[in-house]
Parts: C-alpha cells; structure tokens; sequence
C-alpha cells in the first residue's frame, strides 16, 4: 500500500482514537500497536517494550521533573496573590494599571511556574474579583487572565520547550534563550492591547481616581516575592554561565523553591509538601508516559515510511517555503485546537523539523512558531484548557464570556507570528550571542 494512503489512514485512525476520550498516551499506543500489527504481523511487537524504556532512559528528561516540582513549589504558596499585588501597588497610576499588573504578574509567574492553568489559577483567583470590582467588563477581566496564562509555556523555563528539545535533540538551552524576547513581545502586544481597550471603554479613568498607595505600602510587599524572582535568574545564570547542566540547574531551583515555601510562606505542614510532590509526580508521570508513547508512535510512523514519504511529498512540492510555512501553521493551529501542547510538539517534530530544515528555517525560531501555536490552542475551544480554569475560577462568567475576551490576543499572539517570520534574528540573536552559532 502506498505510504502517503497509509498516512491518510493513520491520521483519521488517530484522531478517531484520542476523539474517543482515552488519554492522549494510550490512544497513541493503541494506534501504533495496531497499525505495526496489521503492516508487519505480531513480530514488530517484540521491540516495543525496549522503545518505550528507550524513550524514558535520557537524563534530560529529569530536568523535566524537576521543573514541574518548581511550579508546584511555587503554586502552593502565596506567590502569586503577592506577586499580584505588587505588581498592582506599584502600577496602579498606570492608565489600565490593574490589566497591566494582571498580565505583568502573568508573564511572571510563568516564568517561575512554567504551567499555563497554574498562572491562570493563582493569578485569575485575585485579579479576576479586583478588576470586576473596580468596573472593568467581566470579558477583559477572564480573558486577559486566559491570555496572560498561555506565556507559560514560551517564557523560560518552559516544559514544553524541554518535551521539544527532547523530541527533536535540540539544545534545551538554546531552546530556553530562544524565547526570552518572543516572550516579551507577546506581553508587551497583551499589555497594549489592554491599555488601549481599557482606555476605549473607559475604565482606565475610573480606576486610577479609586486607588492609591504609599511609598511604604509598595515596598513592604517586595521581600515576599523577590526571592522566588531571584531564583529564577539564579537558575538561568547558572544554566547559560556553564555552571551546570539543564538537569542539575533544575534540580537546584527545584530544592531552591522548597525552601523558599518553607522560609517565606511558613510551608511547615509535611502533607503540604507531600501535596507538592504528589501534583508534580502525576504531572511529571503524565508528560513521561506521552513521550514514550509518542516515541512508539513516531517509530511505527517510520517503520512504515510514512515520516520519509510525507517529507518526500512535501519536498518535491514547488511551492514557496513562506507558502510551506503557513500551510504548517494552519496544521499546528488546528492541532492546537483538540491536543495538548506536549502531544502535538511529540507527534509532529520529528514529521516537521526536516521539512523545515530543507526549506531553509532555523529550528529553534521554528520552536517559538509552533510554541505561540501551542499557547492559541490554550484559548480556543474546542480544548481550550485555560478557558475552563477561568470558568472554574469565576463559574458566574460564561464559557461565551471568557472566549470573548480571549479573542483579541489571539490577534496579538498572530501578529507576534508574522512579526517573528518578518524578523527572525527576534528569535535567533540572543542564543547565538550567549551561545554562539549553532552550527
């Protein structure tokens, strides 16, 4: 049978699959034991034990653990109400302050949670109620929250840019540096779209004749939520300094962040700290077990020459590779709309990376495309899984609501995509200038 048929087949197979309400991980192995199956008979079966071992026995995957156990560290304080209301004592006279302060806080807590629905719960919990209290529309409240949460998988340090540096054996560091300025783009884009949206319904006006704090009340809050920030340049000075690898720098700020709950927000309880752990295994045991299976999937994709078929069709094609490039997006986007982001970077990186490598794309500004690809699908239904966590936060602002407001920066989030296409080096400078050339 013809590869490319083969492909069509397994595609709708696939969807049809994870569509059925099984997990992600075992969807992946159901297709691709059943398709070795019937292709290559019982005997293809024999090596899938030892490739999924294979898929989990790398020593990069710890960082990933470890970075999760920072987030839920850092989650189950009060980090995020403080870092909040810091952020608002001090930007209060800013016309939209308390939008700006949401998102500040936002691109912040990403940074040191490197979780999407933990920013949205611990931010949207406090900001949310703030901002509808001082009159801003329920939609700019939820949906700048919903917003704001999707940096945490572009802002380093990023899970997700681990799953594709693994998925693809590109540097994680490389990886991590490539998204310090795509990520401030997209907040300083969030941050202009809600001073101006604010300004345009006015409620910018009425909120800053409402608040006022003093010099002592702005500087009291900062020892409770400078030390985690300290802790995160820590981690990324120690990581591009050549102090230590991805792996131990992550287990450092891992033990770091503990003691910071500990010392900071009096962490005594040991059924705390075993919440922490239990959340950060199952999360941890989550992406794990979606990596080996996607790793068996990818060698089943293989094995029947769909990958090299796919690339090969794709490649003959006489079409300008910015053309390649949207159709790619488009892909992404609508994957994006049904799948997590770990299962979308595992399935379709190693099919991707030599199309665009072929037409000439760098991976790791082709990394930050598929990630602000990713962090659209976290705002769009059908999964839309940043969308839910703001309802469950405010259940008295509809589904309808939040996507409303969510809208306007899945525009910003586009035109961060076609601003990075026109001006790649926005992606590529800072890596090659820490790190030097890649090549």
């Amino acid at each position: 049978m013809d590869p490319l048929l083969i492909a069509l087949i397994i595609g709708v197979v696939t969807t049809v699959v994870l569509f059925s309400g099984v997990s992600v991980a075992v969807g992946l192995l159901l297709t691709a034991t059943g398709f070795l199956l019937i292709f290559e008979g019982p005997r293809s079966l024999q090596s899938l034990p030892d490739l999924f071992y294979a898929e989990l026995n790398s020593f990069a995957l710890l960082s990933i653990r470890m970075f999760i156990i920072m987030g839920a560290a850092i989650a189950s304080t009060r980090a995020g109400p403080d870092l909040y209301e810091a952020l608002e004592r001090w930007l209060t006279r800013v016309p939209g302050g308390l939008v700006v302060s949401n998102l500040g806080a936002c691109a912040l807590f990403a940074a040191m949670s490197g979780s999407s629905p933990a920013t949205c719960a611990a931010i949207g919990k406090m900001g949310i109620p703030e901002m509808r209290s001082r009159g801003y529309p329920p939609e700019v409240a939820a949906g700048s929250i919903a917003a704001g949460g999707t940096l945490g998988i572009l802002i380093p340090p990023s899970v997700t840019m681990i799953v594709y540096g693994i998925a693809t054996e590109t540097s994680i560091g490389r990886l991590f540096l490539a998204g310090v300025i795509p990520g401030l783009l997209l907040t300083v884009l969030f941050i202009g779209w809600a001073v101006f949206d604010t300004w345009r319904r006015g409620a910018a006006s009425s909120v800053l004749t409402k608040v006022r704090y003093s010099w002592r009340e702005r500087f009291e809050i900062l020892p409770r939520v400078l030390p985690f920030i300290a802790i995160i340049v820590g981690v990324l000075v120690a990581l591009y300094g050549g102090i230590s690898t991805p792996s131990e720098t992550a287990a450092v700020g891992a033990l770091l962040c503990i003691f910071a709950a500990v010392i900071i927000y009096r962490m005594l309880d040991p059924l705390e700290l075993w919440q922490v752990l239990r959340d950060s295994t199952r999360e941890s045991v989550m992406i794990l077990f979606i990596i080996a299976a996607a790793g068996v999937f990818s060698y089943m994709l293989s094995s029947l020459f769909v990958t090299q078929s796919i690339a090969h069709w794709i490649g003959a094609l006489e079409v300008n590779r910015w053309v390649l490039m949207v159709l790619i997006n488009v892909f992404l986007l609508v994957a994006g709309f049904f799948l997590p982001p770990v299962a979308v970077i595992l399935m379709s990186a190693p099919i991707l990376l030599p199309i665009i490598k072929t037409a000439g794309f760098d991976p790791y500004w082709f990394a930050v495309i598929v990630t602000i690809n990713m962090e659209i699908g976290l705002i769009t239904p059908p999964v839309g899984l940043n969308l839910y966590v703001i309802n469950g936060i405010a259940p008295d602002i509809s589904l309808q609501q939040v996507l409303w407001g969510s809208l306007p920066f899945v525009g910003c989030m586009i035109l961060a995509l076609v601003i990075l296409c026109f001006f790649p080096g926005l992606v590529t400078w800072l890596p090659t200038a820490v790190m030097g050339s890649a090549l």
